[in-house]
């Protein structure tokens, strides 16, 4: 197989050393950008492409869609419609994916958007206890991811990157990218309440705080804390269930399962599977997701994350943001002034 890589980003390079690692095939690349296709060439020993039509002119097989993630759509419909299989990254657009949907029913091709978090083996680990009832039914979970937005490419000015930008921002990619695993292993949502704020921290025209509530149809409550002016990069999970409590911290990774019964603390470690080849220890969530696509393809079948799945998720931020804008809070200041506290 011939995959065209289009963006040669962070996220591009990533690709193309699963790609590699895995040994998928030939591998080419697109970028506008001159120093991306330079830096790419020189590091992975591919063809680099400065125009669009030349690269499709090579005839690949498969595109993996890595720019910045307002152009996804662009680049996912010329894949649909040319029969070619494509691997989408994180998408924001809403509107034309259910025209995008619609294509890719009358086509035999995989259309596989990005589930990332899918593949951490903490989540898939979590999964199965949740499914084995080791803590009982979930009542509730508090999640906070946050990084500061100038760390996340350290390399490059902040002003420049799409997740500074108003329609792409930070914050908006993090919810997306989080509530795609957070479906998966607590079910549907049924409602929402939200609240965002533009802090004072980045010189960016963006939201960079959230706080979400959101109530599950199973009847449990989950409070999601997403920032991107947290100086430390954090992602940590507790979940209460009838029979026990499990938390998560991400540095750390490791999984701690309290048992109400036993009335005792278990720590949980599954990372000494996924150490080969120098590869660290995250970037094997990434080769797994590309090694599902790769099969997906080889053995003709549909791909584990849907368009229609990615389209729901994009469905429940919109009633995220609508909410953030629309709910009329109760001032509290007004109705203490009378009291002397």
């Amino acid at each position: 197989m011939k995959f065209l890589v289009i963006g040669l980003g962070s996220m591009g390079k990533r690709r193309i050393r699963n790609l590699q690692y895995l040994k998928a095939g030939e591998i080419i690349g697109f970028d506008i950008k001159e120093d991306r296709r330079k830096e790419t060439k020189e590091k992975f020993g591919i063809d680099v492409f400065s125009n669009f039509k030349k690269a499709i002119d090579a005839k690949p097989d498969a595109f993996i869609i890595c720019n910045p993630p307002n152009l996804h759509m662009e680049y996912a419909k010329i894949a649909a419609e040319n029969d070619i299989h494509f691997f989408m990254e994180l998408n924001m657009s809403t509107g034309p994916m259910e025209a995008l949907i619609e294509i890719c029913k009358k086509k035999d091709i995989v259309a596989a958007p990005s589930s990332t978090m899918r593949f951490h083996p903490s989540i898939r680990l979590m999964k199965t206890l949740f499914e084995s009832n080791r803590i009982g039914k979930i009542v509730a979970f508090t999640y906070h991811s946050g990084q500061y937005l100038p760390d996340w490419h350290p390399w490059e000015d902040y002003h420049n990157f799409f997740a500074s930008q108003r329609e792409t921002g930070g914050c908006k990619e993090i919810i997306l990218f989080e509530l795609v695993w957070i479906l998966w292993l607590f079910g549907n949502i049924e409602k929402v309440l939200s609240m965002k704020k533009k802090t004072t921290i980045l010189d960016s025209d963006i939201d960079d705080i959230y706080q979400i509530l959101l109530q599950f149809k199973n009847g449990s409550i989950g409070h999601l804390l997403v920032d991107v002016v947290s100086r430390i990069s954090t992602r940590n999970l507790t979940v209460v269930g009838q029979k026990g409590t499990i938390e998560w911290n991400w540095i750390d990774d490791v999984i701690k399962l309290y048992d109400a019964e036993e009335k005792k603390w278990t720590e949980i470690k599954n990372r000494e599977a996924y150490k080969d080849k120098g590869y660290k220890y995250i970037e094997f969530m990434y080769i797994e997701e590309m090694r599902s696509f790769l099969q997906a393809i080889k053995e003709k079948k549909q791909y584990n994350y849907s368009l229609s799945k990615d389209l729901k998720i994009l469905k429940i931020f919109e009633a995220i943001e609508k909410n953030s804008t629309n709910q009329k809070y109760i001032t509290i200041q007004k109705r203490c002034d009378k009291y002397n506290f």
